[in-house]
């Protein structure tokens, strides 16, 4: 998932000390001017993946989420045949 913007260190804080963050299935990849978070979800189908993400990511005040991407290693490892996933927006 991509954050519209990068997160503060206060989100980073509040995160830290989540239990919902604890198990290891949300990741958080930072750099200059981006956060993305990396997740890892059992289930049924994608969009339940996605909503397990998404309803951690309501448990921190003002991150907002402006685009979800599959990795290669998501397509692989969900036994998908092509990506057919469109780079996230720019923001300008």
């Amino acid at each position: 998932m991509h954050a519209y913007e990068p997160i503060t260190s206060e989100q980073d804080n509040i995160m830290a000390h989540l239990d919902c963050f604890a198990d290891g299935f949300v990741g958080t990849e930072q750099g200059p001017g981006f956060t993305k978070f990396e997740c890892y979800f059992e289930a049924d189908s994608l969009m339940d993946a996605m909503k397990q993400a998404l309803a951690r990511m309501e448990q921190v005040p003002g991150v907002l989420i402006s685009g979800i991407e599959l990795s290669p290693r998501s397509f692989e490892h969900n036994g998908m045949d092509a990506a057919s996933v469109l780079p996230p927006p720019t923001w300008d």
